[in-house]
Parts: C-alpha cells; sequence; structure tokens
C-alpha cells in the first residue's frame, strides 16, 4: 500500500523534485540545481532530448521486456546507475550511504566521488557489485597512488577519471545563494536551515559535511578560495593524455574517461587502453556554450567501439531508451536520485528506480522493443516551441540528430 501511495503522489521525478525543493534550505537546492553562466547547457540538454522521438510499432502481442545486461563484465539488471555528485552530504544527510546501499540492494553501479562527504573507507561494508570510484586528478603521484589504492581496498572496481573540470566554475546562481567552502552557516543560510527542519535535525545528528575522502592530504592547507572552488582545488591538476597514461599503468580495474564531447578524442582514448568513455557536459555544470550532451553522443558512438555511459538531462526512462537509441551503452543520473532523496528520504531512491523501471518498460511496449538491442531507430520531432508545418524540413526528416 506504500508503495502504491508512493506511486499515487509521485508518480514522475518532476513530483519528486517540488517536493525536495520544498524540503531543502534555498542555498544547497541552489547548489544542487544550478548550472553555470545563464544555465543555457543545461536548458539545451533538455531541449535536445524532447527532439529525439521514435515511431510507435504496433500488432506485437504479449512481450517480455528485459532491462537487463552486461556492462564492463558485471551483470546489471537494470541499464542505469547513480553519478557521482560532490557534497551529497550537503544535500540530505548521509546520502552517500544511503545510495550506496540502495545501489547495492537493486544491483546498480553507484560512483562515490573524490570530494563526497563520506570516504571510500565509510562506505566499504556498504558497497555492491563493481561500484566506482571518481577522481579528481590529484597533482602529487603519492596522493594519487594513495588514493587508487584506498579505492581498490574499500572495494571499489572501476576508476572514473573527471576530465571536464580543468579550472573551477562559475555557477553564478550557486555564489548567489551564499553557500562557501567549506560551509559555514552564515545568518543568512542560519534563517534558511531554520525553515527546513527536517534537514537541519538530520544535519544535528550527522553534523555539517566535509570532503572527508581528503582530510588526511589537506590538514593546515589553506582554504583563500572561490565560492565555487573548494579544498580539492589545491590538490588537484588539470590532466593530459599523460596523466591518463599514468592511470592505465596503475589501476588495474576498468578505467572510465567522463566528459567527453568531442569523437576526435575517442579514438585516441581508446588507443590509451581506456575500457569506456563517459558522454557528458557535467549536467551544464562547467561551460555554458557546450552542446548538449545527447548531440555529441552519435558521433562519438561512430568513432569508437568502447562502451559508451551517458549522462546530462537524463529526466525518466524515455530519456534512457533516447540515449541507448543514439548509441549508449549504460545511463548514469545525478541530480534525479539526490531529487529522490530529498523528496522522501531513505525511501526516495528505491521509488525513482521504480518510476525508471516502470516508464522504460511502458515506452517498450510502445515501441514494440523487448530489450535494448531491440530499440527502433529514432527520428527528429519538430521543437515544442516551433508550430509543425505541412511542408518537409529538417525538423520532420527521418534522421537521429
Amino acid at each position: 500500500m506504500r508503495g502504491m501511495d508512493l506511486h499515487q503522489r509521485y508518480p514522475a521525478l518532476s513530483d519528486l523534485r517540488q517536493r525536495a525543493r520544498r524540503r531543502l534550505p534555498r542555498f544547497v537546492w541552489d547548489y544542487l540545481d544550478s548550472a553555470t553562466g545563464q544555465e543555457a547547457t543545461k536548458a539545451r540538454n533538455r531541449a535536445a532530448l524532447d527532439q529525439i522521438g521514435f515511431t510507435p510499432s504496433i500488432l506485437h502481442g504479449p512481450q517480455e521486456v528485459s532491462l537487463a545486461s552486461d556492462f564492463l563484465g558485471t551483470p546489471r539488471p537494470l541499464p542505469f546507475g547513480i553519478s557521482p555528485v560532490g557534497m551529497s552530504g550537503l544535500i540530505w544527510p548521509d546520502a552517500e550511504r544511503q545510495l550506496a546501499r540502495c545501489a547495492a540492494a537493486h544491483g546498480i553501479p553507484y560512483c562515490l566521488s573524490t570530494v563526497a562527504s563520506q570516504s571510500p573507507e565509510d562506505l566499504a561494508a556498504d558497497l555492491g557489485a563493481a561500484p566506482w570510484f571518481q577522481l579528481y586528478p590529484p597533482k602529487d603521484p603519492d596522493i594519487r597512488r594513495d588514493l587508487l589504492d584506498r579505492a581498490k581496498a574499500a572495494g571499489f572496481a572501476g576508476l572514473v577519471l573527471t576530465v571536464d573540470v580543468p579550472v573551477a566554475s562559475r555557477r553564478e546562481r550557486q555564489t548567489r545563494s551564499g553557500l562557501t567552502q567549506p560551509p559555514k552557516l552564515t545568518p543568512r543560510l542560519l534563517a534558511q536551515v531554520v525553515s527546513r527542519p527536517v534537514w537541519a535535525l538530520g544535519m544535528a545528528k550527522h553534523g555539517m559535511p566535509r570532503m572527508r575522502t581528503l582530510d588526511r592530504y589537506t590538514d593546515g592547507a589553506a582554504t583563500s578560495l572561490s565560492s565555487t572552488a573548494h579544498i580539492g582545488y589545491l590538490l588537484r591538476t588539470s590532466p593530459d593524455w599523460e596523466y591518463v597514461k599514468w592511470l592505465r599503468d596503475h589501476w588495474t580495474g576498468p578505467l572510465i574517461v567522463k566528459g567527453v564531447l568531442r569523437a576526435e578524442d575517442a579514438g585516441l582514448l581508446e588507443d590509451l587502453g581506456v575500457d569506456a568513455l563517459w558522454v557528458s557536459n557535467h549536467a551544464g555544470r562547467q561551460f555554458d556554450a557546450a552542446p548538449a550532451a545527447i548531440e555529441a553522443l552519435p558521433s562519438i558512438r561512430a568513432a569508437s567501439n568502447l562502451p559508451l555511459i551517458f549522462d546530462s538531462g537524463i529526466e525518466g526512462g524515455l530519456d534512457i531508451l533516447r540515449a541507448q537509441a543514439l548509441g549508449a551503452d549504460f545511463v548514469m543520473l545525478g541530480r534525479a536520485f539526490h531529487f529522490a532523496l530529498a523528496a522522501l528520504g531513505r525511501d526516495g531512491p528505491d521509488h525513482l528506480i521504480d518510476i525508471l523501471r516502470n516508464d522504460l518498460e511502458a515506452n517498450m511496449g510502445q515501441l514494440g522493443a523487448t530489450d535494448m538491442n531491440t530499440l527502433p531507430k529514432p527520428m527528429r520531432l519538430p521543437s515544442i516551441a516551433q508550430p509543425f508545418t505541412t511542408g518537409r524540413s529538417d525538423a520532420d526528416s527521418n534522421q537521429p540528430p
């Protein structure tokens, strides 16, 4: 009955997002929801996804739908997982542990950020099959080795190198909110906290979050950083091709490079021995003149035989199908799982997985698809901001974006 009630009250991610906004202090909401600049890239992600359509297929009779796949050597019952989000514990108390446990229960990958509020050691007992550790690249090779050793010892199987954050982005909405790094409860922010008692009580229990993975490396370090940078920027470097080669030589499991948008980079990374590419524009949080990530996906698929992961703008099962049809092998969601957690606490991520599973199955039924390999070829739809026309144009041609 509880599950039925949740589906009646919160049938879509948009419902969870609205409830999360009501339950989070404004500065936390802006940290989670904002992008950079005018947030045009964030809007572009959504608009581009909405232009990818399919023609429904009829008269297939009853069908059994399978959402399972084998990704990077690990059987996965669902084609999606949980992306790394820095300082998850600021968004909701104990967020990393709750998300790791949810992922383990459902057999999907969980990816822990270097700048999470819990460390690899904190989560070692809560990890499921083949979780991933996301690396913001430390400059010091000794710190680098130590981080890899710690991740491996804690049970992380895959390493995700994020390459699209060479410098801190500006994230103007986040800056306007008054959030500092590390977080400090100024009178302005304290007034917001008081108005959100559930979040405040959780923080009182767990304490204000910090980047626990980096504690041992930052003792006594200077903290004169911008509001959108953090202590991790004192350690990291902007990686180059040699950096990727170094990681390939020192990490024995799957190596994934996150933040790929150019087809010409795909072949070079494949030559370096990378195991998978993660097509992403960081959900619009880094550069406001980037193409929609979904627009970059087909050319990267054509340029590489490596498995492709996709994120940026995913809001439901239909979006997952759109990405799969354009070449993705797996999809990751970050904001969505944090909306769910903030909306419903520990019940939220489980409920979101139900929403995504049901949406996948319903839309695959409309397409006559029994698994991800039988999805039809996508087509480009007219923009919903423009009127439909009776004449033929690029907008109604049956070509993928």
